[in-house]
């Protein structure tokens, strides 16, 4: 809807440009009366206004991604064992992944698993027919981050590459670290010059990096928004830009040092907004630090708490969208979380269909050619801006935080700031979550009791993450990997430190656990329990509400099965619906029908099932007539809008009391 201008199709000028008041009215009209902000006006998480519709925007040139053309395809090398990583890596690698992201043990985003790896020899082992100057390395942060930097350096070394012209992200994340793991092996400062030397004896042996990773999974996996995921970010970026100034490097290398890891969720406008929204920012960041800005180097991996472990096939779904999202906004390179990340390690079929979303979406559905799909769109681009703002906000309420000689997110992490912002954030979503307002389909929305169980991989976790430190500063990083590249014991060239700066790790959860949890009870019973749905009219009226309770009670592993109800002439015949209560052999009984129904027949039912022992419940709000059916024995009512979690749990007890 734009009038600025004569439209380039002729016969589109024809017709008079409607106005938005002309909009507003037409839609009025069909909202008859209803409240215009609450039925087309949504909220993001940080309370962006999001307007059902936007006037063209003017196109801004900027870049999509660091480099022109296609995202890079990235596949995991996360297996404990050597050999086994090998060919599932190479798998993804023939089948079409450009990029590969090794997750040691110990990483975050290993889960538990990782490649068990504790010398070059193990480590060329793993990597064995990959081809490392024809793909794209990346290294997952991980508490021994300059271990497996240095012994990613020393493979390539030792194989006779040019490191120059290897790409590889050498993942350095000692504030990752902190707020995933909780510690760090010395004080900021002292972090701060380890990261200066690995950097410049990496560079002094030919490697460009980028060589830190800002990484925002774990803000992501305890609940942040996106404006507090962006705001972290920049915080993190900042910290690591200070840290190596002080340690003499010129703010244009720290700079070039740097690369980001960004979440792919599924909300796909506010995803694409997020990524373009990063990109603007840290533009910003660069200026205010004197520099001309250079495109951020941007990784994007599709969102862990967004998976399920019930009904995981919706998992391709959400995969799907998230690639998408991530697609338009602008990665430089892209990880599919498997669809049954949350089961297990994912086997090979997983892996392949996680790649084969990528590369649909790049070869058939050709979103990287165009430049940027979402400039000109007055809904992405005001979008994006906003997130800018909040985002901007919630940087500079890190950077103002302070603790014991610390500043930034490095003060924000130990005294707790960024930990209370999330834990607040993720209460206000577990209660959507839990409320239905945002339903997870497959878990709290249309259930399948009856789901197939589908394949991991036959691995046991990683029993002790490889958590080491390089120590103290009496070892060269040079000599280090001389010796590594020699043959060496990774174990000798270490010497042992003590943990100094200290964070309480923050929680990596999934939406989905809380229902999670409920099925998981629900299944070991020896016997799957029952709800009994007590219908009442004909079948066109109770439909809505049985299958209503129907779907809540089965997000909890209550079976709840319904029939063709117990009309007779009008009338509900309560001899027939209390005989077959009593034959279901269930403890929980819900009365499903209209509130003209529970006016005039739901008393008596609730009455006749009470006496013969069931607990009674009611699908629907509660009316006027609540007192009298309270009164015949109806205990609880389901609605839309009530706690489903905390029901379900109730409804649990009821049904197995």
């Amino acid at each position: 809807m734009n009038s600025a201008a004569p439209s380039d199709l002729p016969y589109l000028d024809a017709f008079p440009a409607p106005s938005h008041d002309a909009w507003r009215m037409a839609v009025d009209k069909v909202l008859k009366g209803a409240d215009f902000e609450k039925r087309l006006v949504a909220r993001s998480a940080d309370g962006i206004r999001i307007e059902p519709l936007y006037p063209a925007a003017v196109p801004a040139g900027r870049a999509l991604r660091a480099e022109p053309g296609r995202w890079h395809v990235a596949a995991r090398l996360d297996h404990p064992l050597p050999q086994q990583a090998r060919e599932l890596a190479l798998a993804d690698l023939e089948g079409g992944a450009d990029a590969l992201t090794i997750s040691f043990a110990g990483a975050r985003a290993a889960r538990g698993y990782g490649l068990v790896a504790d010398d070059v020899a193990a480590l060329d082992a793993a990597l064995d027919g990959v081809m490392l100057d024809l793909v794209r390395l990346r290294l997952d942060p991980a508490p021994q981050g300059r271990i497996n930097a240095l012994l990613l350096a020393a493979l390539i070394e030792k194989r006779g590459h040019a490191p120059a012209e290897i790409a590889v992200e050498f993942g350095l994340d000692p504030i990752g670290v902190l707020s995933s793991h909780g510690s760090l092996a010395a004080p900021w400062p002292e972090i701060g010059r380890r990261l200066a030397d690995t950097i410049r004896a990496l560079k002094d042996r030919g490697f460009t990096g980028p060589f830190i990773a800002i990484d925002s999974r774990p803000y992501h996996e305890a609940g942040a928004s996106e404006a507090q995921e962006l705001g972290a970010a920049l915080a993190t970026a900042v910290a690591y830009l200070r840290a190596l100034e002080a340690q003499g490097m010129a703010l244009s290398e720290a700079r070039d040092a740097l690369a980001f890891t960004l979440v792919a969720d599924t909300d796909e406008f506010v995803t694409v907004a997020k990524l373009r929204a990063a990109r603007l920012l840290w533009n910003r960041v660069q200026q205010a630090c004197g520099l001309t800005p250079r495109p951020a180097q941007i990784h994007a991996e599709t969102a862990w708490r967004s998976l399920t472990r019930r009904d995981p096939w919706v998992n391709l779904l959400r995969g799907t969208v998230a690639a998408f999202s991530a697609g338009v906004g602008g990665a430089d390179s892209l990880a599919v979380q498997p669809f049954t990340a949350a089961l297990g390690l994912p086997d090979a079929f997983a892996r392949r269909i996680a790649r084969n979303t990528q590369l649909i979406l790049l070869e058939e559905a050709n979103l990287w050619r165009v430049a940027d799909p979402a400039a000109g769109s007055g809904g992405f681009e005001a979008l994006t801006q906003a997130l800018c703002d909040e985002a901007w906000s919630t940087f500079q309420a890190i950077e103002r935080q302070s603790e014991d000689g610390l500043r930034g997110i490095v003060a924000a992490l130990t005294n707790g700031h960024v930990r209370k912002a999330l834990a607040d954030q993720r209460a206000r979503r577990a209660k959507a979550i839990a409320t239905r307002r945002e339903p997870i389909t497959g878990t709290s929305e249309f259930p399948n009791l009856r789901e197939d169980a589908v394949a991991v991989l036959d691995v046991a976790p990683v029993a002790q993450a490889r958590l080491r430190s390089l120590g103290t500063a009496e070892r060269n990083q040079g000599e280090l990997i001389r010796s590594l590249v020699e043959g060496a014991d990774r174990a000798e060239a270490l010497v042992p430190a003590g943990e100094t700066l200290r964070s309480e790790p923050l929680p990596s959860a999934r939406q989905a656990e809380p229902f999670e949890a409920l099925r998981d009870k629900a299944d070991a019973l020896p016997q799957r329990p029952v709800v009994f749905l007590a219908t009442l009219g004909p079948i066109a009226d109770f439909t809505a509400r049985a299958g209503f309770a129907r779907n809540l009670f089965e997000a909890g592993g209550l079976a709840a099965p319904s029939g063709d109800g117990f009309a007779r002439e009008g009338a509900t015949d309560l001899d027939a619906l209390v005989g077959a209560f009593r034959a279901s052999g269930a403890k929980l009984a819900c009365l499903c029908g209209t509130d003209a129904a529970y006016g005039s027949e739901g008393s008596a039912a609730a009455e006749a099932l009470a006496k013969a022992g069931a607990t009674v419940w009611l699908a629907g709000r509660p009316t006027e007539s609540e007192a009298a059916l309270n009164k015949a024995g109806v205990s609880s009512f389901i609605y839309m809008g009530c706690d489903v979690v905390e029901t379900l749990e109730r409804a649990q007890a009821a049904a197995t009391a």
